[in-house]
């Protein structure tokens, strides 16, 4: 069984727990990652979470979520779930920002993560994982933004704030 790392709010580890108990109504605040993957046309790669994902199912999100398993630095954790849920391999990854946040979906199951913002660049179409991905499309990152604004809530509540992050801090990433 996959595990988490629990962790206080200065992201210091204070345990773990199976990641598939961990998310409830209730959800201690463990370590996350989120990427974000671009193409040469500053297209954003974005994924539909699988309809029998525990949380956010069948939602749009940002390229790549996932969680930080014990002994594994977290850019060793973002590869690992690119490779798992996509299978796009050599991808350029780098952390671009911290981020912690707290969600409730439709059904009150709680994301409860520190969750750093990651930026990769790949040309590859994806093959998809589909017990973690349904689909995908590749969407130009100012009509991604455009619709993050005309439509809160199109996407999960954590790439969009994410995106406006990335917006705000690294506008010259996405230029």
């Amino acid at each position: 069984m996959e595990q988490v790392i629990l962790v206080d709010e200065q992201n210091n580890p204070i345990g773990t727990a199976d990641k598939e108990t961990v998310h409830t109504t209730d959800t201690p605040l463990h370590r996350a990652f989120s990427l974000f993957l671009f193409n040469d046309k500053k297209q954003l790669l974005v994924t539909k979470r699988a309809s029998s994902k525990k949380t956010f199912a069948g939602i749009w999100t940002n390229s790549v979520c996932g969680h930080v398993s014990p002994n594994e630095k977290t850019l060793d954790a973002v590869k690992r779930r690119v490779h798992q849920e996509l299978q796009i391999h050599g991808v350029d990854i780098y952390e671009v920002a911290p981020y912690r946040y707290r969600f409730a979906d439709k059904n009150g199951i709680v994301e409860n993560e520190i969750c750093p913002i990651f930026i990769g660049h790949t040309n590859e179409n994806p093959t998809l994982e589909k017990s973690e991905v349904e689909e995908y499309k590749w969407v130009d990152w100012n009509d991604f933004l455009e619709t993050i604004k005309k439509n809160p809530g199109y996407y999960s509540p954590w790439s969009e704030e994410e995106a406006l992050i990335l917006q705000r801090t690294n506008p010259e990433l996405l230029q």
